[in-house]
């Protein structure tokens, strides 16, 4: 025992383990070692650990980004800018044109004609999809007989392929012989023996390519808004129903406040889907008639595989590309905002 560094008053024992040569505290390990726990490199090696761990885990992720998503758009962004033909895809020679390409494109009047088809036919197929979707939503939260068949039948057209879809309602939308047109004779709602000519007139071709595109996206918007609405609490109903609440009352205070995140993601998810359609245009009408159903993606198509205009096809994608970006940005922003709201 060291009794010369023991303070005056103080316990021998007390002074060894406060004082300025106090070694920490010896840990025994399950194999009957001792060492040094708490060491400047312990944490940090396990820090190391963790990221090199966390690094293991995004590597999948990060390799299917790079490879499916990021190596395409790389090159369809370097397509834009080049002047590609078929040569090009044997040779490899592909000149470096500048802006060439975006100048075409948006100089041809397509263009204008193809953006506001792409407009219009997002917007009305958002605008009917969500709402018969809601109102669908609303009537399946009732429980009663036969609920879950027929939210199971309501499924059907976002099962089936969108090719076979498109073909479908081609041959519903048939001047002569579709059964929708039989339909309007029937109630005298045609405009004569001729039949409604939807995919024959440049006035009908964009509506019928919008209603079979509502009809594919109801049970989407179907399936996330009831999931919404399950989520509600039944208390809050019973609540306002003993303030004397109406049945539209419950909905606009209760049901539409607490489903306004579903319905954002339900929307902005739509919207990504909408803009980007292709199938369903290409089998019902395939743009006409006279670019009366061209839009964006349907026009890059036929830039690319049928006019060989490799660059002005890949030059319209990157504009999709821009423009539904935009819309994402706006989300994520609104989506902030919301949650800062919340917050405080």
């Amino acid at each position: 025992m060291d009794i010369s560094r023991t303070e005056p008053g103080g316990h021998p024992a007390e002074a060894a383990a406060t004082g300025p040569s106090a070694q920490p505290p010896a840990r025994t390990g399950r194999s009957g070692r001792t060492g040094r726990a708490g060491g400047p490199g312990r944490p940090r090696t396990q820090r190391s650990r963790q990221r090199l761990a966390a690094f293991g885990f995004l590597a999948p992720a990060l390799a299917y980004l790079a490879v499916f998503f990021g190596y395409p758009l790389v090159q369809n962004i370097s397509m834009g800018f080049r002047d590609y033909t078929v040569a090009s895809f044997y040779t490899g020679a592909a000149p470096f044109t500048g802006l060439r390409n975006y100048t075409e494109v948006l100089g041809d009047p397509v263009f204008v004609k193809a953006l506001v088809n792409t407009a219009v036919f997002t917007a009305g197929s958002l605008v009917f999809q969500f709402g018969i979707g809601l109102a669908l939503a609303v009537y399946f939260n009732g429980r009663f007989l036969g609920s879950a068949l027929l939210r199971s039948l309501l499924l059907l057209p976002w099962l089936l392929p969108l090719v076979v879809s498109g073909a479908v309602w081609r041959w519903m939308l048939d001047q002569d012989h579709g059964v929708v047109n039989t339909a309007l004779r029937a109630l005298h709602l045609a405009g004569g023996s001729a039949g409604v000519p939807w995919l024959t007139s440049p006035s009908w071709a964009l509506p019928a390519v919008i209603l079979a595109n509502v009809w594919i996206g109801i049970p989407f918007n179907l399936v996330l808004l009831h999931g919404g609405l399950r989520a509600i609490p039944d208390v809050l109903y019973e609540a306002a129903e003993l303030d004397g609440a109406g049945p539209w009352q419950r909905f606009r205070h209760v049901t539409w406040p607490l489903l306004r995140p579903v319905s954002g993601v339900v929307l902005m998810l739509g919207l990504v889907y909408t803009v980007k359609v292709f199938d369903v245009i290409m089998v019902v009408t395939r743009g006409g008639p006279a670019n009366a159903s061209q839009t964006l993606t349907t026009w890059s198509y036929q830039l690319s595989f049928q006019q060989f205009q490799f660059g002005q096809g890949a030059a319209v994608g990157n504009l999709l590309i821009l423009i539904t970006t935009g819309f994402g940005l706006l989300y994520l922003r609104s989506a902030r905002a919301g949650l800062a709201e919340a917050a405080s």
